[in-house]
């Protein structure tokens, strides 16, 4: 696996559309190629036969593997930011466990497609400063809304909104997205069912100070 940031940077961005379609078409390749074979016999050569194009047209979009699995990784996260962005748009339900059933939901529907191609994201994506970077803002984003929500819902009670919107929107991604990777099945239902209780049970519970009252055993 190549270190140099430079390896792991497209060579270059097509102008024209065809050139466009022929930058997609190796990128399709290689999610199924990469799903197939796994990371280490996803050759470059594999990607260009899926591909149908020639092994120097290859490497002219890109240096190696790395660099194309560093850009379906970026498509990948693109596509969920942009799945999440379209749900800011409309008006929230009026019930914070649907709201939460909604982040759930959504994020099980951004990992399902492939959890062979997931896999080797997770394992073998090189964490370049631009991806890392990438995560880091958007992670910063669903945090900030999530935040927003927590405070002006009615139903919710947990004191600390703060750590309550980074518990949830780390939590979710990092529950689906290895419980989605992992070898063998899970019933996708469930895992929404169990996440949303979770969380609902959480940021409404009664306050701590509240559940403690009561009337201390002994006394008359």
């Amino acid at each position: 696996m190549t270190s140099g940031r430079r390896g792991l940077r497209p060579r270059k961005q097509p102008r024209q559309a065809r050139a466009e379609l022929t930058r997609q078409r190796i990128l399709t390749a290689a999610a199924h190629v990469f799903a197939e074979y796994g990371y280490a016999a996803g050759t470059t050569n594999r990607i260009a036969e899926r591909a149908r194009v020639s092994i120097g047209s290859l490497y002219q979009y890109y240096p190696n593997k790395d660099a194309i699995l560093v850009e379906l990784i970026a498509r990948h996260l693109h596509a969920g930011a942009e799945a999440v962005s379209s749900r800011w748009d409309e008006e929230p339900p009026e019930s914070f466990e649907e709201i939460i059933r909604g982040f759930v939901r959504l994020a099980i529907r951004n990992h399902h497609d492939d959890p062979r191609l997931l896999r080797v994201m997770a394992e073998y994506g090189p964490r370049s400063p631009e991806l890392l970077t990438k995560v880091a803002g958007y992670e910063r984003e669903r945090i900030a809304y999530t935040r927003e929500l927590l405070e002006r819902h009615p139903e919710v009670t947990v004191e600390d909104t703060d750590v309550a919107a980074r518990l949830i929107v780390t939590t979710i991604e990092f529950a689906v997205h290895q419980l989605i990777a992992a070898p063998g099945s899970i019933d996708t239902t469930r895992l929404e069912n169990e996440l949303v209780a979770m969380f609902v049970r959480y940021v409404t519970a009664p306050p701590a100070a509240a559940a403690a009252e009561g009337p201390v055993p002994g006394d008359a």
